[in-house]
């Protein structure tokens, strides 16, 4: 019997599209390569940033706030506590597209903040060593969500209100047919009204009629040992975004939490490497990856430049201006591609999930402004 749809890849974006589908009442079948909560792609890693003041630009303010009421709304459905409020530090030179951008949103939006000097900065976090010119930018609402919690969180609600989510099984075609698609995979071929296809690094080798670039790169994620723990109390240390002379980078604070007790995570943000193929690159962290990462710890944060206790790597899926794609295929209107992407789109999951989730059932986004996410916006290849 045909469903209503098929969501093609469940990471955070998927899984929360086939729960807010689920709940309208749509009959929903996921598809997942590899399993639930895997580390392949883009939603692992343990934790990820959440903020509302956006340096990227101020428009996505208003999905945020949506975003946040959507994540204690999970966590109320679920008993899991997957949102913790750290307040985040937002530091860099106060020319910097982080302080310059997040105070534009800030001050549009009229969110909560403070401005600080680098001595006070320090005075406030200590473990900050800074040049004396920079500034922070302090949103008391800042934080970080529980990255594979999160997933499983969404993919458990989403089975219980009627998704099948089927994991372990590969999509080799999404193919438009008159009033819908047709999804074949190594498995089955199944009949829809609508495909979302929200999978990430991989969405040009299952779409490659999409005729925009969507480069996968490799990053790194690093959990330090502190040198001197008591500088990373949660009173004393906050989430943080770093705009420096070696790059962007962000860290959080240690958490009581195994496999990272008592680490500090950090990674550089890094747009500038090459693009890799997602099913053929590296995952090991070489030398050279840790060491991208210590210069900032040592000129930065020379308390967190302990050992090298755990490393991975993961994917950003990117997009020629870093904003985010949700849109439907051009010339077959049944296919809604989805990349909330280029490496700040995991907080928004649960308001992208309400927008594909409107897409399908209304055949608009609803009360969100999508414009900014269109296709015909990028480059054509």
């Amino acid at each position: 019997m045909p469903v209503d749809v098929v969501i093609v890849g469940l990471g955070v974006m998927g899984c929360a599209t086939s729960l807010a589908l689920a709940r309208r009442g749509q009959r929903v079948v996921g598809i997942e390569r590899f399993n639930i909560g895997n580390d392949r792609g883009s939603s692992h890693g343990h934790t990820r940033v959440i903020r509302l003041g956006y340096f990227e630009h101020p428009s996505y303010v208003p999905m945020l706030r949506s975003a946040y009421r959507l994540w204690r709304d999970l966590e109320a459905d679920t008993g899991a506590r997957l949102l913790h409020i750290t307040g985040i530090a937002e530091i860099g030179p106060p020319d910097g597209q982080i302080v310059q951008g997040t105070l534009t949103a800030a001050r549009l939006h009229d969110l909560p903040h403070e401005i600080l000097d680098a001595r006070e900065t320090m005075r406030r976090f200590p473990a900050f060593r800074l040049p004396m010119d920079y500034r922070a930018v302090i949103q008391p609402d800042g934080g970080y969500l529980l990255a594979e919690a999160a997933v499983q969180a969404f993919a458990s609600l989403a089975a219980n209100a009627g998704a099948e989510l089927h994991v372990g099984e590969t999509v080799l075609d999404i193919t438009s047919r008159a009033g819908g698609v047709r999804v074949t995979t190594d498995r089955r071929v199944i009949e829809a009204g609508t495909a979302i296809v929200t999978a990430g690094a991989w969405l040009k080798t299952l779409m490659p009629r999409l005729s925009v670039d969507l480069p996968a790169i490799r990053q790194v994620l690093g959990w330090f040992e502190p040198r001197d723990a008591s500088l990373f109390d949660p009173d004393r240390f906050p989430v943080f975004i770093l705009e420096s002379v070696h790059g962007n980078y962000y860290g959080f604070p240690p958490r009581n939490m195994p496999p990272y007790a008592g680490l500090l995570k950090v990674a550089k943000h890094d747009y500038t490497v090459r693009p890799v193929d997602p099913d053929n690159y590296d995952r090991t962290v070489q030398p050279e990856d840790e060491a991208a990462i210590r210069i900032a710890l040592e000129h930065h944060l020379p308390a967190a430049n302990g050992r090298l206790i755990a490393a991975t790597t993961c994917l950003y899926t990117i997009t020629a201006d870093k904003d985010f794609v949700i849109d439907r295929l051009p010339g077959e209107p049944h296919v809604i591609v989805a990349s909330p992407c280029s490496g700040h789109g995991f907080k928004f999951a649960p308001a992208i999930g309400e927008i594909l989730a409107n897409l399908v059932t209304t055949g608009g986004p609803g009360d969100y402004d999508i414009s900014r996410f269109q296709l015909s916006r990028l480059p054509q290849t």
